[in-house]
C-alpha cells in the first residue's frame, strides 16, 4: 500500500508542478493585451488550467502527507535523504498548499471585489504558493533526477522573466512596436 501511495504521490507531483507553472504563466499575461497571442490564449485557458492544477495539487498534498506518515511510522522505507529533511520538505509543501487554498477561497468569494483583498492579493497568495511549490519540488523531489530539476529551474527562470517583462510593460518602459508607428 505504501508503495502505491508513493507512486501516486510522485505522479501527482510531476503533473501538478507543470500545471501550476502553466497556470502562473497564463495568469501573468491574463490581463496584459500587449502579449498578443499569448494574452488571447491565456484568456481562454487560465481558469481551467488553474482549477486543474489546484485539484492535482490537493491530491498530491493529501498523498504526500500520507506518504510522509508511512515513512515516519516505519510502514515505508526512509528516502535516500534524512527523515528530518523529508519532514521539512513536507512542511514547505503544506505551506504552499495552504497558500493555494487561501487564494482559491479568495477567488471563490462572491464578494471578493468589495473586500480589501481583491484579485491582486488573491494572486499574491497564489504566487507565494508557487514559490513554496518550487522550493518543495527542489527539496523533496530530488529523487526524480537532474533533467526534471533542470526543467524546473528553467521554467521558473522563464516565469520570472515574464513577470519582469510584464512589470516593465506596465510601468511604460517597454512600448509595443505598434504604439511607435
Amino acid at each position: 500500500m505504501s508503495q502505491l501511495v508513493w507512486l501516486l504521490d510522485r505522479a501527482a507531483g510531476l503533473v501538478a508542478l507543470p500545471a501550476l507553472s502553466l497556470s502562473v504563466l497564463t495568469g501573468i499575461v491574463y490581463s496584459a493585451d500587449r502579449f498578443g497571442p499569448l494574452y488571447r490564449a491565456a484568456r481562454r485557458i487560465h481558469i481551467e488550467v488553474a482549477v486543474f492544477a489546484t485539484i492535482v495539487m490537493v491530491v498530491h498534498g493529501a498523498l504526500g502527507v500520507l506518504d510522509a506518515w508511512f515513512v515516519v511510522s516505519g510502514a515505508a522505507p526512509a528516502p535516500a535523504y534524512s527523515t528530518s529533511f523529508l519532514l521539512a520538505g513536507t512542511a514547505v509543501g503544506v505551506g504552499g498548499l495552504f497558500l493555494l487554498i487561501v487564494s482559491v477561497l479568495g477567488f471563490l468569494d462572491a464578494r471578493r471585489f468589495e473586500r480589501p483583498w481583491g484579485p491582486r492579493v488573491v494572486h499574491a497568495f497564489a504566487y507565494g504558493g508557487y514559490a513554496f511549490a518550487v522550493v518543495h519540488a527542489v527539496a523533496v523531489g530530488t529523487d526524480v533526477g537532474s533533467v526534471v530539476r533542470s526543467a524546473l529551474l528553467a521554467s521558473t527562470a522563464f516565469l520570472a522573466y515574464v513577470v519582469v517583462l510584464r512589470a516593465l510593460a506596465d510601468a511604460g518602459v517597454l512600448v509595443p512596436e505598434s504604439a511607435g508607428a
